[in-house]
């Protein structure tokens, strides 16, 4: 009598564990756990089990979320049809999500895979194992909310008392036994960023000072040799830094201001001076973002991809409105496009001008309407302006990938004035030309926002 041979079961162990603690090690956490999974699949040789070559393990991730590379890759092969059981040391080293791990269910239902937990002894070929993975899973989770509101408890616990709970060490600051100290060479340079700041009135031009002097971000050196920072600093995490209240020795937490265990850096006048001046200038840019005279704010962009916003520069009773390169204010010459700030009413004049031509009598009378209806993204190049247009109603999904583009050529004054614009004297001309010159670092900073 013949004995029909055992069919073969693919086996692929998964682990995971949610810190990068002990993964330098030579046998570590992940090792542990394949060598218990691998154990077992030994001991179900007799029905044909077998131990795929492939390793699944996700070091230093939770288990709260299915974005693990290892857990993705196994899913992958799963619907490869590549996996016939997926086994693993306990069930919570897969999911502690009871609705990540009914969708992971569901999918090895959908692909003939079982599940199996060495240490738990459940299978999800039964319907009492079912039942026990998601008892035992409800719970995992509870745990796993549990400790995280425990966590944030004790965190708020410790900013009310002004304790630094840990994360990013603020400039000016050095971290010994759990507290900080003052680093006077750094805390020297954040007294300049705040008295420059004061003395220039815009973060713009703050930042074109810190890069002569040679002020940069922190530089930090991570466990695996990485360097972060020792950069020139970009306009959002330098407005953070004037605004850091860490600096007159408070911590603000849940709206409060609690005082800070840290000693202070900064003069509180000195602090106060810039919050105000920032307040003046936030203000400020509210209200030329509102100003509805910006028509083509959000639409128009240089020819580098950078977003160009509106701002204004005053002469006496004059005032001047441009739009200019993010970049630009960034403090980032380098990164703007070959023209980073262009007279605002001169360059709405020709897009209004050329948008209505191209849509003849049907055109809206009221300019915003035009622009709003009619405009997609306006690029301003050395030579030419590029208007994408799109349809009235919008409907056309064709229309949106492949909008239609008018271009209107123009060209660039010679240096004689600081402000010049070439516009059409004669209305008979057959284009309608526009240009301006770009203007040095600084005087392009100073018509910014700060």
């Amino acid at each position: 009598m013949t004995t029909k041979p055992t069919k073969r079961v693919r086996c692929a162990v998964y682990t995971r564990v949610s810190t990068e603690y002990g993964l330098d090690q030579e046998f570590n956490s992940l090792d542990a756990q394949h060598e218990a999974a691998e154990a077992y699949v030994r001991s179900q040789a007799h029905d044909g089990w077998t131990l795929i070559r492939t390793r699944y393990d996700d070091g230093g991730y939770s288990g709260g979320s299915t974005e693990r590379p290892a857990l993705q890759r196994l899913l992958a092969d799963i619907r490869d049809h590549g996996i016939d059981i997926v086994v693993v040391y306990k069930v919570d080293r897969l999911t502690r999500s009871l609705a990540d791990f009914a969708k992971l269910v569901e999918l090895f239902d959908a692909h003939g895979v079982s599940f199996v937990s060495v240490t738990q002894q459940f299978n999800t070929t039964t319907s009492m194992g079912r039942l026990t993975l998601n008892v035992l899973l409800s719970f995992a989770q509870f745990e796993r909310e549990v400790t995280s509101e425990r966590i944030r408890d004790k965190i708020g616990a410790s900013k009310r008392r002004g304790l630094w709970v840990g994360g990013m060490v603020p400039l000016g600051y050095v971290s010994r036994d759990k507290k900080l100290f003052i680093e006077e060479e750094e805390a020297e340079r954040v007294r300049t960023i705040f008295r420059r700041y004061l003395e220039l009135g815009s973060i713009g031009l703050l930042l074109a000072d810190l890069r002569e002097r040679g002020i940069v971000t922190r530089k930090r050196h991570l466990s695996d040799g990485r360097t972060l920072g020792g950069i020139p600093f970009t306009r959002g995490p330098l407005a953070y830094l004037l605004r850091n209240r860490f600096y007159i020795g408070e911590v603000v937490f849940g709206g409060q201001i609690c005082p800070a265990e840290p000693p202070p850096i900064l003069d509180r006048d000195l602090f106060e001076a810039v919050q105000l001046k920032l307040a003046e200038q936030h203000n400020g840019y509210r209200a030329t973002r509102a100003n509805p005279a910006a028509l083509l704010v959000g639409r128009i962009f240089d020819d580098r991809g950078n977003r160009m916003s509106p701002s204004h520069s005053r002469k006496g009773a004059a005032r001047h409105r441009y739009y200019v390169s993010s970049a630009l204010i960034q403090g980032q010459p380098q990164s703007a496009g070959s023209v980073a700030r262009v007279p605002a009413a001169k360059i709405e004049a020709v897009i209004i001008e050329s948008v209505r031509r191209h849509i003849g009598p049907d055109a809206p009378v009221d300019n915003t309407e035009l622009i709003t209806t009619y405009v997609r993204r306006i690029e301003v190049r050395r030579t030419e302006i590029a208007i994408s247009l799109l349809s009235e109603d919008q409907a056309s999904e064709d229309e949106k990938d492949n909008p239609l583009t008018l271009t209107v050529p123009w060209s660039k004054t010679p240096h004689r004035r600081h402000r010049d614009v070439i516009a059409p004297e004669d209305p008979s001309r057959t284009q309608v030309p526009s240009a301006l010159r770009s203007l040095d670092l600084r005087s392009s900073c100073e018509s910014g926002m700060g």
